[in-house]
């Protein structure tokens, strides 16, 4: 539970970061990056990063919704952090006004994909939708599979 819920939370708050901006401004970060139909892409990526953090904090259709979780997370790591090395913390600097940070490397991308991964093979758990959605056995079928 504890990996579905920093899981699902963190693209839960990447996704809302993206719409409260407006897509659109994703849009021109992507076209400044390369990436072929910006702002079609950047509204695809808020959508599976709402639609899918929602659905694995929720614990259903994790195996589903990881597939385009995981092509987002590989975009980013292709397309901005290999470039910084592994690192998600790098110090740049310790001045009189605090200290500043350089760029993110994929540290973090590569901890989100592990998270996924564990959630689609695992599975959601007991205290999740997908496990309140499963048919419960009757108390008559509980006791004949005691009986076996």
């Amino acid at each position: 539970m504890p990996i579905r819920l920093i899981v699902g939370f963190g693209f839960l708050a990447h996704g809302y970061a993206k719409l409260s901006r407006g897509p659109g401004t994703f849009g021109a970060v992507l076209d400044t990056l390369g990436v072929p139909l910006p702002q079609l892409l950047a509204w695809l990526t808020t959508l599976v990063e709402l639609i899918g953090g929602a659905a694995v904090l929720a614990g259903a259709f994790i195996p589903l919704v990881s597939v385009p979780m995981a092509i987002v997370l590989l975009t980013a790591l292709f397309t901005v952090h290999s470039q910084y090395g592994f690192f998600s913390v790098k110090f740049a600097e310790v001045a009189p006004t605090g200290i500043k940070f350089g760029p993110v490397g994929y540290e973090i991308i590569l901890l989100y994909l592990a998270g996924l991964a564990a959630l689609a093979v695992g599975g959601p758990g007991r205290l999740s939708l997908e496990a309140l959605m499963r048919p419960q056995p009757t108390s008559a079928e509980y006791k004949e599979g005691i009986a076996k």
